[in-house]
C-alpha cells in the first residue's frame, strides 16, 4: 500500500510538470484567440502587412520567417518584403546581396547590419535570395534619426539632394499628440511644445516612422502585398508606420501585427488589448537572441 501511495504521488507530481506550454498565442482585436491559418487568411487580402516584432524574442524571428513562407504561397506571385532593419541607404548593398554579387559575409560589411543579423534577418533575406523576391530597406539612416533628436527636424533642411533621397520627403508632417509619440514625451518628461530633448527624441522616432512609410509606398506596385519587418512600437495602436501611410494613401488596406510578452499567454493582458489587428502572446521567460 505504502508502494502504490508513493507511485501514485508520482505520478500526480510528473503530471503536474507535464502540462502543454506552448511557445506563444495568437489573439485578434477583440482580444479572442484565433488559429495561425486564419491569420493568414486575413494577411493574405491585405495591401501592407505590418509585422511588429520584438527585437530579441526569437519565437518572433521565427514566425516571421513562417509568415514570409506562407504569404509567398498564398499571395502567388503578389509578395514585397522590407524591413526597418536595413537603412535606405543600403538599397545597393541589399540588392546585390539578393542578386547573387555579394556573399553574405561582404553584405555584414558593408551594410550596418544589426548585432542579431545572422540568426534573425538573415534568413529573411536568405528566402528573398532563393525566390527573388524585392527585399526593401525602408529605415532611415540613423545619422539623420540623430541629427533629428540633437537638432530637431529643420536640421535635416541643410542635406544635400543626394542625403534627402533617403529620407521622406521633407518637410514631414510631425503630430505629438498622438499618443504613442504623446507616451515618449510623457515618459522623458517632456511636452509636445518646444524644442526639448524629449520632443527631439520623438521627433527623431517619427521621422524613422514616417520614411519606412515612404519607402513602402514607393516600392509597392499595385496589386502587390508588401510584408514588412519592424519593432513593434512603430505600429502599434495602427499609429507610426501605419498613420504615416494612411496620411498618404487613405485607400491602403493595412493589417498590423504587435508582439508582447506576459507570465501567463493563456489571455491576453488588459495594457495589451488593442496593439494591433492580431497579437503574438509569448511567455515572459522566453529565451532572447542577443
Amino acid at each position: 500500500m505504502k508502494t502504490f501511495a508513493l507511485l501514485a504521488c508520482s505520478v500526480g507530481f510528473s503530471f503536474a510538470f507535464t502540462a502543454d506550454k506552448p511557445a506563444y498565442r495568437l489573439f485578434d482585436q477583440a482580444q479572442k484567440e484565433v488559429l495561425y491559418r486564419d491569420v493568414i487568411r486575413k494577411l493574405s487580402t491585405a495591401d501592407v502587412v505590418l509585422f511588429g516584432e520584438i527585437h530579441n524574442n526569437p519565437v518572433c524571428h521565427w514566425l516571421e520567417l513562417q509568415v514570409t513562407k506562407d504569404l509567398y504561397t498564398s499571395a502567388k506571385g503578389r509578395l514585397v518584403l522590407g524591413a526597418e532593419m536595413f537603412e535606405a541607404d543600403d538599397q545597393l548593398v541589399v540588392d546585390e546581396y539578393l542578386k547573387g554579387l555579394l556573399t553574405a559575409s561582404q553584405l555584414e560589411a558593408e551594410a550596418k547590419v544589426w548585432d542579431n543579423f545572422r540568426t534573425d534577418y538573415r534568413p529573411l533575406l536568405d528566402f528573398a535570395l532563393a525566390k527573388q523576391l524585392s527585399f526593401v530597406a525602408t529605415n532611415v539612416p540613423r545619422r539623420y534619426a540623430s541629427l533629428v533628436a540633437r537638432n530637431d527636424l529643420p536640421a535635416l533642411d541643410g542635406l544635400n539632394a543626394e542625403a534627402k533621397k533617403w529620407i521622406a520627403p521633407l518637410p514631414v508632417t510631425v503630430d505629438l499628440t498622438l499618443p504613442g509619440y504623446a507616451n515618449m514625451l510623457q515618459a522623458m518628461g517632456g511636452s509636445a511644445h518646444g524644442g526639448s530633448n524629449a520632443a527631439n527624441l520623438a521627433k527623431a522616432q517619427a521621422i524613422k516612422d514616417a520614411t519606412m512609410a515612404h519607402f513602402i509606398r514607393q516600392n509597392r506596385k499595385a496589386g502587390q502585398l508588401f510584408l514588412h519587418y519592424n519593432g513593434a512600437y512603430h505600429s502599434n495602436h495602427y499609429e507610426g508606420i501605419g498613420w504615416y501611410l494612411k496620411q498618404q494613401d487613405p485607400s491602403l488596406k493595412i493589417v498590423t501585427i504587435s508582439s508582447v510578452e506576459q507570465e501567463d499567454i493563456g489571455k491576453l493582458e488588459e495594457a495589451n488589448y488593442r496593439l494591433a489587428d492580431f497579437t503574438v502572446c509569448i511567455p515572459a521567460d522566453m529565451t532572447k537572441t542577443h
